[in-house]
C-alpha cells in the first residue's frame, strides 16, 4: 500500500458530535474529503438547519441528528440509526463541548457539573454506545478532542480544565482496555483557534487596540498567531486513518508551540 492510501477514509462512517460549527464542523468536512460519510449532532433546530445547508454548500451529504449527548438513551437510538441507515460506525470524534468563564468561587456547582456533563460524561456515553460494534469487528477509532488545559490551569476555567483533564485519562483508559481489540483511542488537542467560542477573547477594544487576552496568547505562541479550523484537519484525518493504527492513548497538541514554550524574557 502507498503511504498517501493509508491516510484515505474511502466508505468510512465518521460520527462527529457536535459538527454543526466550529472545530467539529472542520473535521467532518476534512473526513468527507478523505471519503468518508458523515453524520454529526446538535441540540438546535436552528443550528441543525444552517449546518445542513453548510455541508450542503460545500458539496457534503451529511446526516445530521437532534441528539443531547449527554442523555445516553438518545445517544444509542442515535447509534442504532446510523449503523441501520449508513453503516457501522468506524470512527467516532467526541467534539460536543461548551466552557464557561467564571470565577470558581462564584460559579454555581450546576454550572459545573453542566461542564463537565457535556465536556467529559458525553464522551463516555457516546463512546460507550459505539464500543461494542468496534469490539465486534475488532477495529475502530474514537478521537477525543481535548485541549490544553488537559495539562495547564488558568483562571475562571475550573470546570473546563477539570473535564478536559478527565477527558485526557479517559482517552487513555479507553486505548488501555480495548487496545487489544485494534481500537485506536486518541485526543487531539487544540491550542487557541480562532472560533465562534473564542471571539470575545479576541474582540477589538473600544480605543482600537487589540483585546489583552489575545496580545497574551500571541506572545505565548511560538507561530504567533491564533490556530484555524483548517490547521486541525490534517491531525484529525491521520488519527483517523490506517496511518496511525500503532498510535494509541495519545494526545495530539496542535497548539503552535506553546505547550512547548516558556516565554520570552521580560524587558
Amino acid at each position: 500500500m502507498k503511504v498517501q492510501d493509508r491516510f484515505s477514509l474511502e466508505n468510512k462512517v465518521a460520527l462527529v458530535t457536535g459538527a454543526a460549527y466550529g472545530i467539529g464542523f472542520a473535521i467532518a468536512e476534512a473526513y468527507a474529503e478523505a471519503g468518508a460519510k458523515i453524520a454529526f449532532n446538535c441540540r438546535s433546530r436552528e443550528h441543525m438547519d444552517k449546518a445542513l445547508k453548510d455541508y450542503a454548500d460545500r458539496g457534503i451529504d451529511a446526516k445530521g441528528y437532534l441528539c443531547d449527548v449527554t442523555d445516553e438513551e438518545q445517544v444509542r437510538e442515535m447509534v442504532d440509526d446510523i449503523t441501520d441507515k449508513m453503516g457501522d460506525i468506524d470512527i467516532l470524534v467526541n467534539n460536543a463541548g461548551i466552557i464557561k468563564r467564571i470565577p470558581m468561587i462564584e460559579m454555581d456547582v450546576e454550572e459545573f457539573r453542566k461542564v463537565v456533563d457535556i465536556d467529559l460524561n458525553a464522551a463516555f456515553i457516546v463512546s460507550k454506545a459505539v464500543l461494542p460494534g468496534m469490539i465486534e469487528r475488532r477495529k475502530g477509532k474514537i478521537i477525543n478532542i481535548c485541549s490544553m488545559m488537559s495539562e495547564l490551569g488558568r483562571e475562571t476555567v475550573s470546570a473546563y480544565a477539570a473535564a478536559k483533564g478527565g477527558l485526557k485519562m479517559l482517552t487513555r483508559n479507553i486505548a488501555s482496555e480495548y487496545g487489544g481489540y485494534n481500537i485506536q483511542c486518541n485526543g487531539i488537542g487544540p491550542g487557541y483557534i480562532a472560533t465562534p467560542q473564542t471571539a470575545p477573547l479576541r474582540e477589538t477594544q473600544p480605543d482600537g487596540s487589540r483585546n489583552p487576552f489575545d496580545r497574551f496568547i500571541i506572545s505565548k505562541t511560538p507561530a504567533a498567531r491564533w490556530g484555524t479550523t483548517d490547521d486541525l484537519k490534517g491531525p484529525a484525518v491521520f488519527l483517523a486513518s490506517e496511518a496511525s493504527d500503532f498510535v494509541n492513548g495519545q494526545i495530539l497538541y496542535v497548539d503552535g508551540g506553546i505547550l512547548a514554550y516558556i516565554g520570552k524574557q521580560p524587558e
